[in-house]
């Protein structure tokens, strides 16, 4: 029986470092596997790019397949496709899926952006815990036009009952999704609610933005952190999210 959920949201910047010059996607694999995690919801995940697949000889595919390993399962939500590839969200999961859904939010032709839904079997708890990894439109009129998409596809798929946690890239710097999505699903941010502000998340090497969170309902946040420091220094240009949460009796 799982009484604790250890949930991580990163954007891995495609597997590159900051400035594109290194292939650092084996070592957020490693850094990753250090921490353990039940469910990882991740941001611009390559599935495909033949140019880089051909300039780094050590390519290891499709990156949500890779970073799953053996322990997790690997889920894909191709967001952006180009004629050398394509990239988007991806959940990794400990547990068994349900089933799960690709929302798409794109809005213009330059941001393809999208909503990766996983219904997942957690051992002893009676309702399916529902998780969801989001990357928003840099422009702010953009993203609220997204978060009020983002609204309406949790009121019609997720039960306002359910556990669910939604987190990744909502470039939020003007601090103003917390609010509406309290307001609209009842969700607490992960962050605010231990630390009394969002995380500062970007750029990760002086992380002074808060670009990432972690929204939950029905759980009880019991720790929150941003990951800086060895083994994640130079892995991306976001800095990862990690909290640990615990069932409430929503997720009994």
């Amino acid at each position: 029986m799982e009484n604790v959920l250890r949930v991580a949201s990163y954007n891995i910047h495609k597997g590159l470092s900051a400035l594109n010059r290194r292939l650092v996607v084996h070592d957020v694999r490693q850094a990753l596997a250090q921490l353990s995690p039940d469910v990882v919801l991740l941001q611009e995940v390559q599935g495909e790019h033949l140019v880089k697949q051909r300039r780094f000889a050590n390519w290891p595919g499709p990156q949500h397949e890779y970073l799953a390993g053996d322990e997790l399962i690997a889920l894909y939500g191709r967001n952006a496709s180009h004629r050398h590839g394509h990239h988007g969200n991806a959940l990794l999961s400990r547990f068994p899926v349900r089933r799960w859904d690709n929302h798409d939010l794109t809005l213009h032709r330059l941001e393809q952006r999208g909503l990766l839904h996983a219904v997942l079997e957690v051992p002893g708890w009676r309702r399916p815990l529902h998780a969801l990894s989001v990357h928003l439109n840099l422009r702010a009129n953009d993203r609220r036009q997204q978060l009020r998409l983002l609204a309406e596809y949790v009121q019609a798929e997720v039960p306002m009952g359910a556990p669910m946690v939604l987190a990744g890239d909502f470039n939020d710097w003007r601090r103003e999704a917390t609010p509406f999505l309290h307001t609209e699903l009842g969700l607490a941010e992960a962050f605010e609610q231990k630390h009394g502000a969002p995380a500062k998340s970007f750029p990760a090497r002086l992380p002074l933005l808060t670009l990432d969170r972690i929204y939950v309902r029905g759980m009880r946040i019991e720790a929150a952190s941003v990951l800086g420091g060895p083994p994640w220094v130079g892995l991306s240009d976001h800095a990862p999210l990690y909290a640990t949460l615990h069932r409430d009796e929503g997720g009994e």
